[in-house]
């Protein structure tokens, strides 16, 4: 299979920013920070050989990739991964959108 570009959306980068403000502030240093960029980085880039290895959402085409606590979702469009978001598991379940089918 032909590797696919990774696109991110606005609020996948925010997101995220905010996620890693976030431990950075509350550790009072970058060093968790840092290691959970490389580690979502990492396994994100996993996406553009192995698109499908997300769990199904109950939106259709999008996907669920879990990563520790931590579950980006990402929709496949042509030749073509659209990173949506990403939530933090610690987060009110009620409040996620895109729960994971059963």
């Amino acid at each position: 299979m032909e590797k696919l570009k990774l696109i991110w959306s606005e609020v996948a980068i925010e997101t995220f920013e905010e996620i890693l403000y976030f431990y950075t502030v509350r550790n009072q240093n970058e060093n968790y920070s840092r290691k959970l960029y490389q580690m979502i980085m990492k396994d994100i880039r996993l996406l553009e050989h192995v698109p499908n290895i997300g769990i199904k959402t109950r939106i259709k085409n999008v996907r669920g990739l879990i990563i520790n606590d931590f579950i980006i979702y990402y929709e496949i469009k042509h030749k073509f991964i659209f990173i949506l978001t990403i939530w933090d598991c610690t987060q009110n379940p009620e409040d996620n959108k895109f729960v994971m089918k059963k």
